[in-house]
């Protein structure tokens, strides 16, 4: 796996995700609590200054009151205005046309307000002035009749309060809900590492306990901790692999009994097959001079008592690559020679294309050898088409040989199963000319020959122009090791 790769799997792992979960619903929560509380707070604050305002305002007219008659001039008009203001605030008096001086905040009030005012309500607004956040508070003072009545006077009144102090407090509320927010995403940080290292352990483990199980571990168990929903799998974990193990056992011991059973039989009919085949010898010299169905019925006989043989042999043979106990018998040998004694033993030589290059010297095992040739010569006679080929290549630490024929060629669906023990390719066909192993036997003979810890090699396919191809890869140093189990 790349570190690109390994990056992306840690970055979309279940920690990342569980800690991410964490840190959003954390600055999810801080911000809905905190704002939530911030726009109270706000509303609050301002609702406060705001009443406090209209408080100061109204007391200021109380004490102005009675109002006989509205002023007639500007001097009474900034006279009124100083006799209604505080020390917190300014007050700006509006008569008709006329407005009291020292205090410009008519650009700061709406028609809105005005029009409230001019009804006879008290009525406010917030605005900014010169930067800094202002109260307006505007109502219609009126004029006191002798016979205890009042009218409207059109004297209107306009409050100017500073909201810098509230301001500052809003300020402050900001910066601890800020605050607040970071500590909360650390908090959640730490939780969600807490909970990740928690609920992530018992996973790591069964990630573990499983790669060692399918590693062929069958002993693997896991340690069950409390009473949670990862008990419970851990619990199902041990159950399961101890079923496992138990099945596996027990096929292992019947594949054991089975091959010591094809094993003993095997050596068993060894001795009466010996017999037979003298007898068969004897039947064989006699077959000719023996008239008629007698003749044939000793050659029939002698025929079936050598593909008996010949099953028993490879029979052993296949046992002994099952038991581990094949080796090889190592020798230099001169390869194109090798393959030319294998061809001419078996009277092919005249039958064979054989290109088979001089002077290719390769440490094998020679009886092994000849057996893989013959397999693949004789089931390209049987199976294919002639004429048959066989070509050996070399390099500096391979040997390379190809056996084709010209025949159909190997079906898609039988290619998989091509070095399969007693396998068929025609499922209607009960007998077959060989005994079903030669092929198993040679891919067997071609792993056994390994060099720094690479097995040979026999692979089957189809050639370009049809006919199946049979390609037979062995070191040029085996080494002198057994089989490493490569049972299909």
């Amino acid at each position: 796996m790349t570190p690109w790769r390994r990056l992306g799997t840690r970055a979309s792992g279940l920690r990342i995700r569980l800690i991410l979960a964490f840190a959003l619903l954390g600055v999810t929560t801080t911000a809905v609590v905190a704002s939530g509380s911030y726009v109270q707070a706000r509303t609050v604050i301002l609702q406060q200054a705001q009443d406090a305002a209209v408080a100061s305002l109204t007391d200021q007219i109380a004490k102005a009151y009675p109002i006989l008659n509205p002023p007639s001039n500007q001097q009474d008009l900034d006279v009124l205005a100083q006799s209604l203001a505080d020390r917190d605030e300014a007050v700006l008096v509006r008569y008709r046309d006329l407005w009291s001086s020292g205090h410009e905040v008519t650009d700061l009030l709406t028609p809105e307000l005005r029009e409230a005012v001019g009804n006879g309500r008290i009525a406010w607004q917030r605005a900014i002035r010169g930067g800094v956040p202002v109260l307006l508070i505007g109502t219609q003072l009126r004029i006191e009749r002798s016979e205890g009545t009042s009218v409207p006077s059109g004297l209107e009144v306009y409050s100017v309060r500073s909201l810098v102090s509230e301001q500052q407090s809003i300020d402050q509320l900001a910066t601890r809900a800020w605050w607040t927010g970071g500590l909360s995403l650390i908090l959640a940080v730490l939780l969600a590492l807490l909970a990740s290292r928690g609920v992530l352990r018992p996973v790591r483990e069964l990630g573990r306990a499983a790669r060692r199980l399918g590693e062929g571990d069958l002993s693997t168990r896991l340690t069950v901790r409390g009473v949670d929903e990862m008990a419970d799998v851990a619990r199902t974990f041990n159950d399961t692999a101890g079923r496992l193990e138990r099945q596996v056992g027990e096929l292992r011991r019947m594949e054991a009994d089975a091959r010591r059973f094809v094993a003993d039989v095997s050596h068993e009919l060894r001795t009466p097959l010996a017999a037979m085949t003298a007898v068969t010898d004897v039947l064989d010299e006699e077959a000719d001079r023996l008239p008629g169905d007698a003749g044939r019925a000793a050659r029939l006989v002698s025929q079936e008592t050598q593909s008996l043989t010949q099953l028993v042999n490879d029979l052993i043979e296949v046992s002994r690559f099952d038991s581990g106990t094949a080796r090889l018998a190592l020798d230099d040998v001169d390869v194109a020679a090798a393959v030319t004694a294998t061809l001419r033993v078996r009277g092919w030589s005249e039958r064979v294309r054989a290109e088979l290059p001089p002077g290719v010297v390769a440490r094998v095992d020679p009886r092994r050898l000849d057996v893989i040739v013959a397999n693949l010569v004789g089931n390209a006679f049987r199976h294919g088409a002639e004429p048959v080929s066989v070509r050996l290549s070399a390099d500096q630490d391979w040997i390379t040989i190809e056996v084709s024929d010209q025949g159909p060629g190997l079906d898609a669906q039988v290619l998989p199963h091509v070095f399969d023990r007693l396998y068929k390719a025609d499922t209607a066909r009960t007998r077959s000319e060989g005994s079903g192993l030669g092929l198993a036997i040679a891919w067997e003979n071609a792993r056994l020959h390994r060099h720094d810890g690479q097995p040979g090699s026999l692979v089957a396919g189809n050639g370009p122009n049809g006919g199946a191809v049979f390609t037979l890869r062995l070191p040029r140093l085996a080494s002198d090791t057994t089989d490493d189990g490569g049972v299909r």
